[in-house]
């Protein structure tokens, strides 16, 4: 991580001092046991007290705390609800820790309109709450959906089990009110669908705090479906699972949502849910079709006849509701189910092309057996965004490093193949160095061009995302090849 400004360190009870007539009472917090319940995120891995803690009710605290953070040279690490899973709100020991867990309203919903603006602490699942009453909902719904806000999603550009239909939180984002570094406030986008100009909601979503804060979000609701029905689907051997849902896919279909589990996934979530699951199987595939009635018949006759076709031996559709609820709880719970197996586990999060499941699937076995770690698979299927879980003992000697290394090779596996480094948990500190694995110095350089424009002094959220900072204006330097000036037939001044 950076190294701590020892000119802030000694003027910790002058900054916070200032910080609390600012953000007065307990929206403040400079003792330790007040600042402990911040010193990790989901990636409990890496832990690091903050400096201080500020949790904001208004906008204008917002502003006013970045102002001063901006003319003082001081860090700023915002954070949600704490449950990112790659380290993103992981504190500095120089910086002020900015939690946006006061800004919990809901401000407007529209159901003429459909969009509803609420403020960043609110609860993903508390959207969908509040709008079910007139059959609306909120599509992307990560696993976290109860506990992670909706600030965090879209920092981490946050996924879930029905995003393979619908979407993930950048597709289902209309509208952000976001506070810049230097304490300004700006509008981008709102109820309407498009506008002109540069696609700014494209930069802010998954930008992990390191643009700016965002104190309002405006979303997309849906009209819930007329009928939604899953089905579960398993398979004596995991990697005809996993062409089985290459097939479905060729075949025209998209469920609402396509998940996968392997054995030892299964047999956690049956044991903790008690869904149903069967046990006899080494993978199970949790397909839903969602719209109209006969529409729904029809494609799962269809996704039947495709899972026999693969080998599938075990084949169940949900009769009611209460039973396709029965079905996506253990999927729900499978990472805390995980958790009852095994004294501690990293959560992964990489994506890949879905027709090369099988060989990822095997490959990642080959990898249990070189770091000596069991590992079980959970991951949306349907969209190739994979997350296995990597089962360790953080008391026993050498077991996080190893855990940390194959997870590093899983991601490295899920590149060459044609995917990418993360589907919806971000870089943060967790994948932070193998960006080059995938990205050219002169692509993480445009990358921090970006950043750049946006935070000059590199003050907000440092030390994730990016292997190696560079200075903005090393960034800025004109690149001369040879003594011909890029672009030559261009007027300068």
């Amino acid at each position: 991580m950076p190294r701590a400004k020892d000119d802030v360190l000694v003027r910790r009870a002058e900054i916070v001092a200032a910080l609390r007539a600012i953000v007065p009472g307990e929206g403040t917090v400079d003792d330790e046991s007040g600042m402990r319940a911040y010193e990790t995120d989901g990636l409990t891995a890496y832990r690091q007290m903050p400096f201080v803690v500020v949790l904001p009710e208004t906008v204008e605290q917002v502003a006013a705390v970045l102002r001063y953070c901006h003319a003082n040279g001081i860090r700023v690490v915002p954070r949600g609800a704490g449950t990112s899973l790659s380290g993103g709100a992981l504190p500095l020991a120089d910086a002020v820790l900015m939690s946006m867990m006061r800004f919990n309203r809901i401000l407007d919903i529209d159901f003429a309109n459909r969009t509803a603006t609420v403020q960043p602490g609110v609860t993903n699942l508390s959207i969908t709450q509040a709008v079910a009453h007139e059959g609306f909902y909120y599509a992307p719904d990560p696993s976290s959906q109860i506990a992670c806000s909706i600030g965090g999603n879209v920092a981490e550009n946050s996924g879930g089990v029905h995003c393979l239909k619908y979407g993930l939180t950048t597709n289902n984002i209309l509208g952000l009110e976001i506070v810049t570094i230097e304490g300004e406030v700006l509008r981008i986008g709102g109820k309407h669908l498009d506008q002109a100009g540069y696609d700014w909601l494209a930069f802010l979503v998954g930008s992990e705090g390191l643009l700016a804060v965002v104190t309002e979000v405006t979303v997309r609701i849906l009209r819930a479906p007329e009928t939604a029905r899953a089905c579960l689907i398993g398979f004596p051997v995991t990697e005809d699972a996993g062409r089985c849902v290459a097939a479905i896919i060729a075949a025209g279909i998209i469920p609402g949502g396509m998940e996968m589990m392997d054995r030892p996934a299964i047999h956690a979530a049956e044991d903790f849910v008690n869904a149903g699951y069967p046990r006899d199987v080494d993978a199970l595939l949790i397909v839903e079709l969602d719209g109209p009635q006969v529409e729904v018949d029809h494609l799962l006759e269809r996704v039947e006849t495709i899972a026999r076709e693969f080998g599938a031996t075990h084949i169940r559709v949900s009769e009611n509701e209460a039973e396709r609820a029965s079905f996506w709880a253990g999927r729900k719970a499978a990472f805390p189910a995980v958790g009852r197996i095994s004294p501690d586990y990293m959560c992964m999060d990489g994506t890949i092309p879905r027709r090369e499941l099988p060989r990822v699937l095997k490959g990642m076995a080959a990898l249990s057996e070189k770091h000596g770690l069991r590992v079980a698979n959970v991951f949306h299927a349907g969209d190739g965004n994979l997350h296995p879980l990597i089962l360790f003992d953080a008391n026993a000697p050498g077991e996080l490093d190893r855990a940390e290394a194959f997870g590093a090779d899983i991601l490295r596996l899920c590149v060459e193949v044609g995917g990418c480094l993360t589907g919806e948990h971000g870089v943060g500190v967790e994948k932070r160095d193998l960006m080059p694995e995938m990205f050219t110095e002169d692509d993480l350089k445009q990358q921090q061009r970006v950043k750049c424009a946006f935070d000059d002094g590199h003050l907000l959220n440092p030390g994730k995302v990016f292997p190696v900072l560079h200075r903005c204006s090393e960034l800025s330097r004109m690149h001369v090849h040879r003594g011909q000036l890029p672009f030559p037939d261009i007027p300068r001044f």
